[in-house]
């Protein structure tokens, strides 16, 4: 099942996901998929108390 010139992820996602993991030192940034597509990006961010 081969797909031609399909655009895997958009641009704007890309640099948002970029973004997201640049501005958080320990977290995690989710990606939730729905058909193939992207539908929520979540970020959560964990502070280290010492």
């Amino acid at each position: 099942m081969e797909e031609k010139n399909r655009t895997i992820i958009s641009d704007f996602n890309l640099n948002t996901i970029a973004d997201m993991v640049k501005s958080i030192r320990y977290g995690s940034v989710t990606i939730i998929v729905q058909d193939g597509k992207i539908i929520q990006i979540d970020k959560t961010e964990k502070i280290r108390i010492n």
